[in-house]
């Protein structure tokens, strides 16, 4: 006999039972609690902070600091013109809302940059934040417009 939706039961050592700590020396877990005796991890309060090394160095104070790293920098999401020929019909108007839609840009807030790699069959009107000079190129030699939206 097969097995049943009201038969279904989890794996043999797939269910534990909570941990129940300082209830007692009967059950396993009394007196200090799994806590061990003295040292830091034996009190209460905040313990110790991610990337303590215990008083030596920590390794991101080790590495060496190298460039610079702008935090004002826009980061665009790409999509290529080869890749708009494909998922669009000839004439069709295309927006970073029809991009996100299908799935050719996976960033929710980025500006949308097009690229120029690939090649573009038929003409397609395309509104984007920036276009590289040679995909605006191919876009307009296809017979398509080109729109620049504002960040």
């Amino acid at each position: 006999m097969g097995t049943t939706l009201h038969t279904l039961r989890p794996p043999k050592g797939a269910k534990h039972r909570r941990k129940r700590v300082g209830r007692g020396v009967g059950s396993g877990h009394g007196k200090t609690s799994g806590r061990g005796y003295k040292g830091q991890g034996s009190r209460s309060g905040p313990g110790i902070r991610p990337g303590f090394e215990g008083g030596q160095m920590p390794l991101v104070r080790r590495m060496p600091k190298r460039g610079f790293h702008n935090p004002f920098r826009t980061v665009f999401a790409v999509v290529n013109v080869g890749d708009l020929g494909k998922m669009f019909a000839a004439g069709a108007k295309i927006d970073p809302q029809a991009l996100r839609e299908r799935k050719l840009v996976r960033l929710r807030v980025a500006p949308v940059k097009v690229l120029a790699n690939g090649d573009l069959p038929h003409a397609l009107h395309v509104a984007a934040h920036r276009f590289s000079k040679s995909a605006r190129a191919k876009i307009e030699a296809a017979g398509g417009t080109v729109s620049e939206l504002k960040i």
